[in-house]
């Protein structure tokens, strides 16, 4: 399922999410007035009470649509510090294997490493750029394969080249792994959830302010600006490769710098 807003700029969803909070503010309050004159205080305490539900309701999904693009960033962070260390244990394990092999084993380790680095470095919405350069990436562990195999045939033994296999599978499964995290998102249901919450309670708090026969306190807007600065947090959160926040690709940026002053051996 294509995800269309995960192309929309963050500072516009912020921007029309706060235009449609003070929006829905504004319409509650109007709609408010008109029934000033007939509430009692019994319907205003009702009103109040269902003021406070809705808020709370909206700092719970807040909270936990936070909660989840934390862990969703945590996550890829990780997996990128799982994937360089998977590559580096299999450059160092390739010097175990028969010299007919290493050298070329080695040349392969470091342009794959250079193509990860290089991915790494683009953002999920340049598609084919990507897509080229993952292709590579498999290809060249294709190759590896390839060589792992021949290896295992000049000399059979667990402790060379059974140890460059193991690690060779290690880093296959750690780049499926950084894939499968880089396409988790927080569901758009959610995200789309939050919004509507977001409507109803800046209705319920301008039609309370209305039935009170006053405008929305400036603490109210200060509120809406802070829940709409989370929201804005949220989705950075959740866009690792463009924002204020991006998962750092320090860990194979270090390990391709190591790579390169290695000597050949």
């Amino acid at each position: 399922m294509d995800e269309w807003m995960y192309n929309i700029n963050n500072g516009l969803i912020a921007f029309v999410l706060l235009v449609s909070m003070v929006g829905a503010i504004e319409l509650g309050f109007r709609l408010g007035l008109r029934k000033n004159h007939t509430a009692t205080a019994d319907s205003k305490a009702h009103i109040n009470t269902i003021q406070s539900s809705i808020l709370g309701i909206l700092a719970l999904i807040l909270g936990f649509t936070l909660s989840l693009s934390l862990q969703r960033f945590d996550s890829r962070s990780e997996a990128v510090v799982a994937e360089a260390n998977a590559i580096g244990t299999t450059y160092l394990r390739a010097q175990l294997l028969p010299a007919s092999v290493r050298k070329d084993v080695q040349a392969l380790l470091r342009n794959y490493l250079n193509l990860r680095v290089q991915e790494g470095a683009l953002s999920l919405t340049i598609v084919d750029a990507r897509q080229q350069l993952l292709a590579q990436a498999e290809q060249s562990q294709i190759a590896l394969w390839v060589y792992a195999k021949k290896a295992a045939e000049l000399e059979p033994n667990p402790v060379t080249t059974g140890l460059f296999i193991q690690s060779l599978n290690e880093l296959i499964d750690n780049y499926g792994l950084r894939e499968a995290e880089l396409n988790r998102h927080v569901p758009e249901a959610v995200l789309l959830l939050l919004y509507v919450t977001f409507l109803l309670a800046g209705a319920i708090v301008g039609f309370s302010a209305g039935v009170s026969d006053h405008r929305p306190s400036f603490a109210t807007y200060l509120m809406v600006l802070l829940m709409v600065v989370l929201v804005f947090i949220i989705l950075d959160l959740d866009r690792p490769r463009r924002g204020f926040v991006e998962v750092s690709q320090k860990s194979l940026v270090d390990l391709q710098a190591f790579v390169n002053k290695a000597p050949q051996k």
